[in-house]
């Protein structure tokens, strides 16, 4: 992931709970947060309710390919949590991709125009100042 880190401590992800702004739909959770930087730090959660260590691994994968694939479409400087429903188990990767850009959207993070170059800059902005 270019643009991104991923949260690992829980403290990082109690943090994004109590004061992040989340929306939901049939298939994830997302928390989102301001964090003064200028990138996006993300975390997956996948509770034991969701599928055995092999069904939760594959949804924590698809979600990140999904995102690793959107994230030259999204806002920087945020902190977001995605948690995986019980109702995502057996799902395939289109319809988890198209669940976590319905967030994203809602949230308005996700910009389907924009695309990033390497220094984190819109390539029309990068054309525009040449």
């Amino acid at each position: 992931m270019q643009f991104s880190e991923s949260l690992k401590k829980n403290r990082d992800f109690q943090i994004v709970y109590k004061r992040g702004k989340s929306y939901a739909n049939k298939y994830l959770v997302m928390y989102k947060k301001p964090n003064g930087l200028n990138k996006n730090r993300i975390g997956i959660s996948v509770s034991k309710k969701v599928g055995n260590s092999v069904v939760r691994h594959r949804l924590t994968r698809l979600i990140r390919e999904s995102y690793r694939l959107q994230e030259s479409k999204m806002q920087c400087g945020y902190d977001i949590v995605v948690i995986v429903r019980a109702s995502a188990n057996g799902k395939s990767y289109g319809e988890m991709d198209s669940a976590l850009i319905h967030l994203a959207k809602l949230h308005h993070i996700y910009n389907p125009m924009e695309k990033k170059n390497g220094d984190g800059i819109s390539e029309e902005t990068a054309y525009n100042a040449n």
